[in-house]
């Protein structure tokens, strides 16, 4: 059986919303921090508020593309590259929408 890109890592601990705030890592740096932490059922995610480095967009990033959660360093680090998030579709606060979680689950799936 697959992981669901909705699903965090086994291995890493219960995430909550005690992740806002915390830094996010892309495989090949830094681009952003954590803006929100979304618990809906079956869908977990993360929501990267990315700063100037793509003009202050924020991408909403399935659990699955993390690949572990350092929380005495206050870091997500993801298993994706930033070309990866600066191409995901824009986060418009659309909660559960089903066009645009269909969206996401296009463009993430093959990254599993």
């Amino acid at each position: 059986m697959t992981q669901s890109i909705w699903s965090y890592p086994a291995d890493t601990s219960s995430p909550s919303d005690v992740l806002v705030g915390f830094a996010v890592e892309a495989t090949d740096g830094h681009i952003g921090k954590v803006d929100e932490a979304t618990i809906d059922t079956g869908r977990h995610s993360i929501v990267v508020d990315t700063g100037f480095w793509i003009f202050g967009k924020k991408r909403r990033i399935p659990a699955g593309m993390i690949e572990r959660i350092d929380r005495l360093e206050e870091t997500v680090f993801l298993r994706i590259m930033k070309s990866v998030v600066k191409a995901a579709p824009e986060y418009e606060g659309e909660g559960t929408d089903p066009n645009r979680i269909e969206s996401y689950d296009e463009y993430y799936h093959p990254l599993m």
